[in-house]
């Protein structure tokens, strides 16, 4: 049986790595009011309050890719970041697990490359939430010549980005939804849990709760 994606087509719900329906509720798809050239080949369409629209076929696609591509890594050697508020929880579950390295917050420069900084930090491969709030991350993993992984909005450009998601990165819930799917692909393609089988916790606890954000704030 197929349903109607956001571009019209008929897809198989079996083919998405989430019934389309849950899939579109997370709003991954939803973009900004800014489309980059770079993101233009990822865009279905500008809806009449003027977001742009993320085709959910390529977001499926590209987690797939990335979660192939990261699952090559020694786990500590993939290391995310999140700066912003949103991206912090999901980030944090995603390493948990994963086994995945987490920097939370802002970045402290030289964090890859002062040898004499505390804590320093030898990436294998990045990922970030965001290519604008996580710019440090990526211009040191350029620096030592490490892959950059994005979470990427319409609005984002592929300066020194090796792999892109294409996917809503601002959002509480599409933040949620991407890095719980992408750490579960991850450990489907390590053989860690089965081919269609699920994380042990829910896609919620992912997800960056209204009162501890209240709290931050």
């Amino acid at each position: 049986m197929s349903k109607e994606n956001p571009e019209g087509e008929a897809i198989a719900a079996e083919e998405l790595l989430l019934p389309q329906d849950i899939f579109l509720s997370f709003g991954m798809h939803i973009g900004t009011k800014i489309k980059t050239r770079d993101m233009e080949p990822f865009i279905y369409k500008v809806r009449p309050d003027g977001l742009y629209v993320l085709d959910i076929r390529k977001i499926d696609e590209r987690i797939r890719i990335a979660a192939k591509f990261l699952s090559r890594f020694e786990p500590p050697k993939i290391v995310a970041t999140a700066v912003r508020l949103y991206a912090k929880e999901p980030v944090t579950k995603f390493c948990e697990v994963t086994r995945a390295t987490p920097v939370i917050g802002r970045f402290p420069p030289g964090l890859f490359l002062n040898p004499m900084y505390p804590g320093r930090i030898e990436p294998g491969v990045v990922l970030v939430s965001d290519p604008r709030a996580d710019s440090q991350a990526i211009r040191e993993a350029t620096q030592i010549g490490v892959p950059v992984v994005a979470l990427c909005s319409t609005d984002n450009d592929f300066t020194n980005i090796d792999l892109i998601i294409p996917t809503n990165n601002k959002g509480r819930k599409a933040l949620a939804a991407v890095y719980w799917l992408l750490a579960r692909q991850i450990l489907r393609e390590r053989g860690e849990i089965m081919p269609n089988a699920d994380l042990p916790i829910p896609v919620e606890d992912f997800e960056v709760k209204l009162a501890e954000k209240a709290q931050q704030e």
